[in-house]
C-alpha cells in the first residue's frame, strides 16, 4: 500500500523543524524556498514540481 503524502505538508514539517532546532543552514535555505515555491504555487513552481517528481522516481532505481 502506497502512502502519498503533500509535498507541501512535507516541506512544512521540515522547516518547522528547522526552525525549531535553530538551524541554519544550506538545506534550511532550500527547504524555506521549496516550502514558499509550492505553496504559492508561482510560476517556478511547475519546474520545482518536475525536479521533485524526478528525484522521487528516481530514489528506487539507487
Amino acid at each position: 500500500m502506497a502512502v502519498t503524502v503533500s509535498l507541501v505538508l512535507l516541506f512544512g514539517l521540515v522547516l518547522s523543524f528547522l526552525l525549531r532546532s535553530h538551524s541554519l543552514s544550506a538545506g534550511s535555505a532550500f527547504t524555506a524556498a521549496g516550502f514558499g515555491f509550492f505553496l504559492a504555487s508561482t510560476g517556478a513552481a511547475k519546474p520545482i514540481n518536475e525536479l521533485a517528481n524526478a528525484v522521487i522516481n528516481a530514489i528506487p532505481n539507487i
